[in-house]
């Protein structure tokens, strides 16, 4: 299969990716039966930084970014280019030069489980950068990967085509299939949670699932 040929994958529609900006990371993860959200190491380099968008899955070796400059070269606009690099922190898979290539070929951002560099200036950019850490040293460009397979980052298994969702609280994976789902159930859940605040404004302090939880735990009323 050519490069090229990577990235003919199935992505999600653009009506969903624009619905799906609606939602909050946890909201989606809490709806998805509080699956898909990975580890908290990846996180975003600014806390105003959100991510949406499908997942072009890379793997690469160690401290090695050879197929994340390939992945950067044939990733369509919109996609968020998703690295499998192990959780290596001791040398940065990125930095300016990468971002500044994403940006302009309108990518939607990156989720790199390994580190990054040229901290300060692409935090005060506004290109989507979530990853695992920092480290000022570069990486070596010499050994193969993959392209737009199943990989793991974050502890969450992510295929090409599945949405990412990522806020200053940490990424949400959503299967491609499920998307349309968990949007319905989010909007349910967004809905029911104004309809909680609304309570609590005006007066009514007590959530009222409580005291049926506190009787089904065996435990007092209040």
């Amino acid at each position: 299969m050519s490069y090229q040929a990577s990235a003919e994958f199935a992505r999600p529609p653009r009506h969903l990716i624009d619905r799906a900006r609606e939602f909050q990371a946890a909201i989606l993860c809490d709806v998805a039966g509080r699956r898909g959200a990975m580890d908290s190491r990846i996180r975003a380099l600014a806390p105003a930084m959100s991510v949406c968008g499908p997942a072009f899955t890379v793997e690469v070796r160690p401290g090695d970014n050879l197929m994340f400059h390939v992945a950067l070269a044939v990733a369509r606009p919109g996609d968020v280019i998703v690295v499998d690099g192990k959780a290596d922190q001791t040398c940065a898979l990125f930095g300016d030069l990468m971002v500044t290539q994403a940006a302009a070929a309108k990518l939607g951002g990156f989720v790199v489980d390994a580190a990054s560099r040229d901290t300060e200036s692409l935090a005060r950019g506004d290109f989507p950068i979530f990853a695992a850490g920092t480290n000022p040293c570069g990486p070596t460009k010499a050994l193969p990967g993959r392209l737009a397979q199943s990989v793991s980052v974050g502890g969450v298994a992510v295929n090409p085509g599945d949405l990412i969702v990522g806020d200053v609280d940490g990424v949400v994976v959503i299967p491609g299939a499920d998307i349309d789902g968990v949007l319905e159930l989010a909007a349910k859940k967004l809905a029911a949670e104004k309809q909680r605040i609304d309570e609590i404004s005006a007066g009514l302090l007590v959530s009222p699932w409580l005291a049926d939880a506190l009787k089904q735990a065996g435990l007092p009323a209040l």
